[in-house]
């Protein structure tokens, strides 16, 4: 498996089951609507944490597992991945993401049609601030992808070696998976109330794409903020490449 498609098929991965928790628990005539707001936090954090621990581990050996811009440009910051590869690696997130998010859609579409609140609907597949502060909403997603980018390279393999690659490429590896798993499901639990943690710029605007195509003129992507995580998880990434090389 090529690392364009090994990237492609775990991010889609990571998103269909990630968007299925939230789907789980906020569409209406689900067998999880309902749930009481902490057990509802705790399932969602906790199943996408095993969501990035599959996603790694289909990936891991033929990509490093990136699963997410800002840790591709973290790893070329810090000079750990080859720079010519990072376009491939960010477009194949982005698409992976769409495509886990559109099976999604079509996973829960009769509980997406008994759902009134378009507001929930897009909750599904991209985070939204509990207070709307644009400086704070950056921060909040810069400092939580900080925490993911820079605890990983004490994850990562140091050398993953790929046909065609060079082999100064650094990437996750199938038997990292599980701690970056937890690792997501920490940053969730304890950084996630702010923002909902995107953390993943493919992450959120992949499926707010998909969630403006599909919804067509009912849509409401709030595209005012779409730019938080986005740009937030992006700068996190990048500060933690910088700050790994300074230290290390």
């Amino acid at each position: 498996m090529s690392p364009f498609l090994a990237e492609f098929i775990g991010t889609a991965v990571l998103l269909f089951l990630g968007i299925g928790v939230v789907a789980n628990v906020s569409l209406n005539k689900t067998k999880a609507f309902g749930s009481s707001p902490t057990g509802k936090w705790i399932l969602i954090t906790t199943a996408w944490g095993f969501a990035v621990f599959f996603g790694v581990i289909i990936s891991g050996t033929y990509s490093g597992a990136h699963l997410n811009p800002a840790v591709t440009v973290g790893f070329a910051i810090a000079d750990k991945f080859a720079w010519s590869n990072v376009p491939e690696y960010i477009l194949a997130q982005l698409l992976g993401a769409m495509l886990g998010a559109a099976i999604a859609y079509l996973f829960y579409s009769d509980h997406i049609r008994s759902t009134t609140d378009e507001n929930t609907i897009r909750g599904c597949f991209s985070t939204e601030p509990a207070i709307r502060n644009y400086a704070n909403n950056f921060f909040s997603e810069c400092a939580g992808t900080f925490m993911l980018v820079f605890l990983i390279f004490f994850i990562a393999s140091p050398i993953l070696t790929i046909d065609g690659l060079d082999d100064i490429q650094y990437g996750i590896g199938s038997m990292d998976a599980f701690p970056v798993g937890v690792l997501v499901w920490l940053i969730g639990m304890t950084l996630g109330g702010t923002t909902s943690y995107a953390i993943n710029p493919a992450r959120d605007l992949g499926p707010r794409i998909v969630y403006a195509l599909f919804r067509g003129k009912k849509a409401n992507p709030d595209w005012y903020y779409s730019w938080i995580p986005v740009l937030g998880p992006l700068a996190g990434g990048l500060l933690a490449g910088l700050a790994y090389s300074f230290l290390f």
